[in-house]
């Protein structure tokens, strides 16, 4: 019989829970569940463990939390900071605090700066001594990087930002370098800059290779990391106020519905619809159902919905294969997206069969964007983050960020060829799904788009220079 520790990792938000318990004694609590909870029950009784409760470590903005899911169908309480910002029934932990969980102990340490609120957890086990093995840092240490402190907004970035670096510095560094981190996050979660792509590591390894562990005064530690933070996706806020909250109990993700291809065109003409076509980029630009816009199904596929779609509307799904149906439920239910209306039955194949309407959506390779870049008729639109802009571009490119293209429509012309590029052609398919529901004729994504460009060494140009460079 032993300590329990299991990580369970979500794709795609890249967010990290733990089941953490004593199998002796029968007892485990989940730390920082998602929302979809299943995993943790059937773990459980594979573990012949009983959940006794469950433990946020801060109020999450990138994905639902599941502790209400777990005390719905479980009846066990939920643990978490010491915050008025959560307003429902909560067993507060301070500084100090302790959940016991048969020969493990889990101790509360206020770390503020992600969020004030958010606390790291001590683990203790009685048969490896009476030190502290390892830390659950939540959002405040990650591999490689530490947790974002500009998500709340209204000018409270620099203060969380100096009550991070105190966190980091003066209560999680002093543990001792052979301390465990068991993080909230992996890579490509936005909740920090740049994770890596460990998803455990060591105070030692941070303190080694972590450029935020750099020794820098308060002050320094403040402007470097409000530096070149890329900007917040826009669901984070919501999220925010509905894990405040509370989220509704729902039991589990909902069972999609399969439309006919009749059925789906009525659909699309109701007020507030928006079709999501979860298809590849290729797929999608051989042909689609008009006003679709396209998020394929790849890990950034719930980040991007969260991006690009407001939840309140009604979702109808277009996807490869009808194995991706249940996926795609998932994802959405684990970033608060309840209004599904159905999915095309048999996909593409029904509706082209139906003889209903297909849009195609142009595609260039890099070497044919080379040749047309110049032409009068062409606007080049890199849709790539501010930061990414900054580090060079295609030469003679207009640039918006896909997430402000809707409102920013206006500084394009329609009577152009709008050809949209960005890291790889994922976000550059939103791009130009986008801009042809919103009566754009000619739109082209490029495939591979950035990295294919310098990967065939075409010429780059820099904001602040004038002449072109070799990739």
């Amino acid at each position: 019989m032993a300590l329990v520790l299991e990580q369970i990792n979500v794709e795609g938000l890249a967010q990290l829970s733990y089941i953490v318990g004593d199998d002796k004694a029968g007892l485990a609590v989940i730390i920082d569940p998602r929302r979809d909870i299943d995993i943790y029950l059937q773990r459980a009784r594979d573990l012949r463990v009983k959940i006794i409760g469950s433990i946020e470590t801060h109020i999450h903005a990138d994905f639902v939390s599941g502790s209400h899911e777990l005390k719905a169908r479980m009846n066990v309480p939920i643990y978490g900071a010491k915050t008025d910002n959560y307003q429902f029934e909560l067993n507060q932990l301070q500084e100090g605090d302790e959940v016991k969980v048969g020969s493990v102990t889990l101790r509360a340490v206020h770390t503020p700066g992600h969020t004030p609120e958010h606390i790291s957890l001590l683990i203790y086990d009685s048969k490896q001594g009476k030190e502290p093995f390892g830390l659950f840092t939540g959002d405040t240490l990650f591999n490689l990087d530490v947790g974002r402190p500009d998500l709340l907004g209204g000018g409270s970035e620099k203060q969380l930002a100096k009550q991070l670096y105190h966190s980091l510095f003066e209560k999680i560094l002093p543990l001792g370098d052979r301390l465990e981190v068991y993080p909230c996050h992996g890579a490509g979660s936005s909740c920090g800059k740049s994770i890596g792509d460990r998803r455990q590591s060591t105070i030692g390894n941070e303190r080694l290779f972590n450029p935020a562990l750099k020794e820098r005064s308060p002050e320094e530690f403040v402007e470097w990391i409000l530096s070149e933070m890329p900007e917040p996706p826009r669901h984070y806020t919501r999220l925010k106020k509905v894990n405040g909250k509370g989220a509704p109990i729902k039991g589990c993700p909902p069972t999609l519905q399969p439309l006919t291809p009749t059925a789906f065109q009525e659909k699309m003409q109701e007020e507030n619809t928006v079709i999501i076509d979860a298809r590849s980029i290729l797929a999608f630009g051989g042909g689609h159902i008009p006003g679709a816009i396209n998020i394929a199904l790849s890990p950034p596929f719930p980040n991007w919905v969260g991006w690009m779609i407001d939840p309140k509307q009604s979702l109808l799904v277009v996807v490869e294969s009808e194995r991706d149906v249940q996926l795609v439920a998932e994802q959405l239910f684990r970033i608060g997206y309840d209004n599904l209306a159905g999915y095309l039955h048999d996909g593409m194949t029904s509706w082209q069969n139906a003889g209903l309407p297909l849009k195609h959506l142009g595609e260039w390779t890099v070497q044919e964007l080379n040749q047309h870049k110049d032409e009068p008729n062409v606007t080049i639109l890199d849709v790539r983050g501010d930061d990414e802009y900054q580090q060079g571009y295609i030469p003679g490119a207009q640039h918006i960020f896909v997430a402000h293209l809707e409102e920013n429509l206006a500084q394009l012309d329609k009577n152009q060829a709008i050809a949209t590029y960005c890291g790889s052609g994922y976000r550059a398919s939103i791009a130009a799904s986008l801009l042809q529901k919103h009566g754009f004729e000619t739109t082209i994504n490029i495939p591979g788009s950035w990295k294919a460009w310098k990967a065939a060494k075409l010429p780059i140009q820099h904001p602040e220079k004038s002449e072109l460079v070799s990739a």
